[in-house]
């Protein structure tokens, strides 16, 4: 007969990979920038590599001039190519069982019930803790970056090892109440929330094609945004977000081109909309580590078994001018 271990063991593997799929889209789905980078195919993969580098195009070319007839062409090297580099970071999230817990559960029933469940709140803890972290400033132990760091309140900071202080086309662009691009400080309410406050910003991130395609907000703002919207309120089915939005769970307003919607408790901050272009946002994975089940784990000094599932990769920016934040 099979011990409960090796039964425990089979049914987490089991399920584990005929769900992978679902349970992937599941975290992604959770956070609705995520689930815009996928659905753009701005999700890569990676097969190695010491860290993750990410070329930016951060000058125009300075050869372009008006001639005529016989006139010089100015030949010059142009310098309009660097990069950023990412650290790899790594999460986990594991299925234990005790083997008391196995023991009890060792029917056919129950076994398949507590397999189920464990695995069902591995994957709802690693949803819910990577929807936090996206959203993070990055600062805690091997967190990945998050948009507190890529689209900080100040607009500043190290990010990709690129100090946006001595280098300004890698700051981001930050709209403060107190202290707004353009004008007076602005009393946030419904009747300012869209005009002055979001078009100051707007205006400040649209460069020719390139514009935010994803406005996310804090339940709070929202509130105002849609108290701004009483006699136009729009509402939509972004398929870009989800081939079934429904199913997502994002209910989403328009503001000019981009999805307006509220994040609240996934881990933004109050007082805090983030205008983000994705076209300029990345999450790159590791190949052998993209929500994968590795083998069982047995501690030596323990009576228990543990399966890990592990990820490794980063939120990677290649533009940070054209990401910008409301705030107070």
């Amino acid at each position: 007969m099979a011990s409960p271990n090796s039964t425990f063991t089979e049914l987490v593997t089991t399920a584990f990979r005929r769900h992978k799929k679902e349970f992937a889209d599941n975290v992604t789905n959770n956070n609705a920038l995520l689930a815009r980078i996928v659905s753009k195919g701005k999700k890569r993969v990676e097969d190695g590599g010491l860290t993750i580098v990410c070329e930016l195009d951060y000058a125009e070319n300075s050869t372009y001039q008006r001639y005529s007839g016989y006139d010089s062409l100015n030949i010059s090297a142009s310098d309009v190519l660097s990069a950023a580099e990412y650290n790899w970071k790594q999460a986990a999230v594991h299925v234990t069982a005790s083997g008391r817990e196995l023991r009890i559960n060792s029917g056919d029933t129950r076994i398949i019930n507590l397999a189920k469940s464990r695995l069902t709140n591995a994957m709802r803890t690693f949803k819910n803790n990577m929807s936090s972290d996206i959203y993070s400033d990055g600062t805690a132990s091997n967190q990945i970056n998050g948009l507190q760091a890529i689209i900080s309140n100040a607009g500043t900071g190290t990010v990709g090892g690129i100090n946006s202080t001595n280098f300004s086309f890698w700051q981001s662009t930050v709209q403060s109440a107190a202290s707004p691009i353009s004008g007076s400080a602005i009393t946030v309410g419904s009747t300012t929330f869209e005009n002055p406050f979001m078009l100051q910003l707007w205006l400040e991130l649209v460069r020719g094609s390139d514009k935010p395609d994803l406005i996310t907000m804090s339940n709070d703002y929202f509130t105002f945004f849609e108290g701004s919207q009483t006699s136009l309120k729009r509402y939509t089915s972004d398929t870009n977000l989800s081939s079934d939005n429904a199913s997502a769970g994002f209910v989403s307003m328009k503001y000019k081109t981009a999805d307006v919607i509220f994040d609240g408790g996934s881990g933004i901050p109050a007082a805090s909309g983030y205008f983000i272009n994705t076209d300029f946002l990345e999450l790159v994975c590791h190949r052998d580590a993209e929500m994968t089940e590795v083998p069982e784990m047995r501690a030596i000094n323990q009576d228990a078994v543990v399966i890990p599932i592990i990820w490794m990769g980063n939120l990677v920016c290649s533009n940070r001018e054209l990401q910008g934040i409301i705030k107070a």
